[in-house]
């Protein structure tokens, strides 16, 4: 890229806007030497980190690199041995390593940032050396007494013999002796030493040596002989602290010197995050994306925007301010030609479509949209604006020549040019033939060329070759202001005399000027109008059909929500009827419970009540819906023991364990021998047992139960194992015909007791229940009334 093509399109402009983003001198030392990227792989990966602390800045925050300073300075002086560094410096070496150790911990290992991660494993904290100078170097900038033990015993004499030259001359300064001789009772120092504030008139009575005096001549600063041995000890140890300093710094400064280039390293990536943060930020604030990258040579910019129109200068973001344009340059077409009035856009276009090419290059998002494609042009060549030079004796059409002739020396295959009024500043003619034959050579050449003018022989060239084609900037006539959108296949009028009607020039004038036409120019002129007003139309007329596909669209979103809905309130009607039958049933076996007690008890016993009760729980489960909520998964066979019942859910019935044969069983059920795999069975929770006569050994044909009891105790148990006894509880109490139970589960923390009294609200053969009164032992028992059979 020639620097004359980056001023033309000031890119200069969008590095110094860059670098309003960024945090640190580094950042922004890098944003403003920020040049387009010759190798498309680093393109392609600066695109990306880019996209990455776009998320990371939405997700987390920015990347703590505040703390980095520019150390280039310093290292360099560093390159000479026996140079040390002051304070201040070895501070911002300090600071530097803190920024790498933040940024390493906080992307090194964070998942999502594969990027970032990458460029943050490649800092180095340098923890000895971070440590050794957090040792020397105190948070105001001082040497610690921790920076080397001499340091610290030095600083120790130094204040033991401070206090007591103080106390000398403190005792002085109070002492009878000497009444009337001070001028003010205060020790103070002069050139490092500790004096005495002495009257003129008493000179005399103080033996000592003058240091000073005051500006008005009436004290002098006088050393007292009691302390001058004192302070010229003080002397020689300052001295040798101020040699234990210099030699700490030098110390140091060996120590930065071994870590100059993970030093020089730890700048280089802060400041690439730097700068790719301030790249992120700056393509939230202008809403940007990152084109596709492709291999063939197009431009397909949609909605692009010139980012300089986006920002005020100091940075503010005014996103509303820029007309999204569509910059389409389609692989099959060489040349766009844009056409159209003044002020109507046309050198903005030229200059976005330069200007975001080197953005993109330059691994920067740009203000388009997301599904546009460019190809990475290895040479931008601009001539935009006035050449005319009187320096160098060049007119308007001069300059453009010599511009001109430069970009047909140098451009090629891979090059994209911009030409500004191509073919104007001399005879219309003359200047619309040259401008053709560039654009030939440039063809020829295999350069891709955008070009603005206002010559029709130029337009007319773009409607002959099949390689090139036209683009109108938008003027609204209603109005008479341009709307700067481009509409393509057809050529822009320059609208002259209406551009110079807005402005205010005499309408006398204008039609006299329309009179010098000829009725050839009158004649094309307002056919490339027509046009263009058919454009319009037809590009309002596109608008609407989309604005209507897209409320037809949320029309459909609305039915298709009324359908659900209506597919929702007829399964809740149908729920609602099941629900019906339910009831339904539950009345009718109601009804078949009163019959049923209404038989003589002696011919019902015991026996034939059980198994008619099991009949009518077994209708009643064939009756019952499927549930909606998945079952609760059943227990699984384990530890099976010869005589033991499962159940044998295909069947839905059960059997007695006859033997155990591995991973299957064979069982008796009604008298028949059946073999099955324990997988295809499942455990009574309880378990349960057959019981065996006495007489001859033969096996029962119903399981065994105890004489009903009316008070089950739970209190101790967990829910899991109280809520099986609980309902073996319940269906003995209903075989027996027994009205009312109790239940004692304790109070505790209430979990049991919840539980149970959940379970009995969900069991469709318990009237009702309720806590015992106190006599009964209150909320710790709940009594349960069992529906009569």
């Amino acid at each position: 890229m020639t620097e004359e093509s980056l001023q033309v399109l000031e890119y200069d402009k969008v590095r110094t806007l860059l670098s309003r983003f960024t945090s640190t001198l580094p950042g922004r030392n890098a944003a403003l030497a920020l040049e387009p990227l010759q190798d498309r792989a680093m393109v392609a990966e600066s695109l990306a980190e880019v996209g990455e602390l776009r998320r990371f800045l939405q997700e987390v925050g920015r990347p703590p690199v505040g703390g980095c300073r520019d150390l280039l300075a310093a290292l360099a002086r560093l390159r000479t041995e026996g140079v040390w560094l002051p304070v201040e410096q070895l501070q911002e070496v300090q600071s530097s390593l803190e920024a790498a150790r933040e940024c390493r911990e906080a992307l090194a290992e964070r998942t999502g940032y594969p990027l970032l991660s990458v460029l943050a494993t490649g800092l180095d904290p340098c923890p000895g050396l971070r440590r050794e100078l957090a040792e020397s170097i105190g948070g105001h900038g001082e040497l610690l007494d921790s920076a080397s033990f001499a340091l610290g015993d030095l600083r120790y004499q130094l204040r033991r013999l401070r206090e007591r030259i103080r106390k000398t001359l403190e005792d002085m300064l109070l002492s009878d002796r000497y009444e009337g001789v001070f001028q003010d009772r205060l020790v103070t120092e002069r050139n490092g030493r500790y004096v005495v504030p002495v009257k003129v008139d008493h000179r005399g009575r103080i033996k000592g040596f003058v240091h000073d005096e005051s500006a008005s001549g009436q004290t002098l600063f006088v050393e007292p002989t009691a302390v001058l041995d004192q302070n010229n000890e003080l002397q020689g140890l300052q001295r040798a602290e101020q040699r234990e300093l210099e030699r700490i710094l030098r110390r140091l400064a060996d120590s930065v010197r071994r870590h100059s280039e993970a030093l020089r390293g730890n700048q280089g990536i802060l400041a690439r995050l730097d700068l790719r943060a301030a790249a992120a930020r700056f393509a939230d604030l202008c809403q940007g994306a990152a084109p596709k990258l492709c291999d063939e040579p197009l431009i397909e910019l949609k909605g692009a925007r010139h980012p300089l129109l986006l920002f005020e200068a100091d940075g503010t973001a005014v996103p509303d301010q820029a007309v999204a344009i569509d910059l389409l340059l389609p692989a099959d077409k060489d040349t766009l030609v844009i056409s159209g009035p003044n002020t109507g856009g046309k050198s903005v276009a030229l200059k976005t479509a330069g200007l975001l090419v080197l953005m993109i290059r330059s691994g920067l998002h740009v203000p388009c949209r997301p599904d546009s494609r460019v190809y990475l042009f290895e040479r931008i060549f601009a001539d935009i604006g006035d050449e005319q030079s009187i320096e160098q004796s060049l007119s308007t059409f001069s300059g453009h020549l010599c511009r001109l002739r430069q970009i047909l020396q140098q451009a090629g295959g891979g090059s994209l040019v911009l030409l500004d009024e191509a073919g104007t500043g001399t005879d219309p003619a003359e200047g619309a033939a040259l401008a053709m034959a560039a654009l030939d050579a440039l063809r020829e050449a295999g350069a891709k060329t955008l070009v603005t003018t206002h010559l029709n022989l130029v337009k007319g060239y773009a409607l002959l070759e099949e390689r090139v084609e036209n683009a109108a900037v938008e003027f609204d006539e209603q109005t008479l202001q341009p709307t700067y959108r481009l509409h393509y296949g057809i050529p822009g009028a320059s609208k002259a005399f209406t551009i110079a009607r807005r402005l205010g020039l005499p309408e006398a004038l204008l039609q006299q000027a329309e009179g010098y036409l000829g009725e050839g120019e009158k004649a094309g002129l307002a056919l490339m109008e027509q046009i263009n007003e058919q454009q319009q139309l037809l590009s309002r007329r596109l608008q609407e059909a989309v604005e209507l596909r897209s409320r037809a669209d949320q029309d459909r979103a609305r039915r298709k929500k009324l359908l659900d809905e209506l597919e929702t309130q007829r399964s809740a009607l149908l729920d609602k009827a099941r629900r019906r039958g339910e009831g339904l049933v539950r009345q009718a076996e109601d009804h078949i419970k009163r019959v049923f007690k209404e038989l003589p008890q002696t011919e019902a016993d015991a026996a034939t009540r059980a198994r008619i009760s099991g009949q009518l729980r077994e209708a009643r489960e064939a009756l019952r819906p499927v549930p909606m909520t998945a079952a609760r998964p059943s227990a699984l066979p384990r530890n099976v023991a010869v005589g033991e019942l499962l159940k044998i859910p295909a069947l839905s019935g059960e059997g007695e364990v006859v033997r155990v044969a591995g991973s299957e069983v064979e069982l008796s059920v009604q008298g028949k021998k059946l073999r099955l795999p324990l997988k295809a069975l499942e455990q009574f929770q309880p378990r349960r047992f057959a019981r065996r006569k006495t007489d001859g050994g033969k096996i029962s044909s119903r399981v065994e139960r105890n004489s009903v009891q009316r008070r089950l105790l739970l209190v101790g148990k967990r829910v899991d194992e109280a809520l099986p006894l609980l309902d073996r509880f319940i269906d003995d109490g209903l075989l027996q015909g027994v009205a009312e139970m109790e239940v004692v589960h304790g109070c505790g923390e209430g979990i049991l007791r919840r539980a149970v009294r959940e379970f009995l609200a969900g069991h469709r053969e318990i009237a009702a229940f309720h806590a015992a009164d106190q006599a009964r032992g209150g909320d710790n028992v709940t009594v349960v009334e069992l529906r009569r059979v």
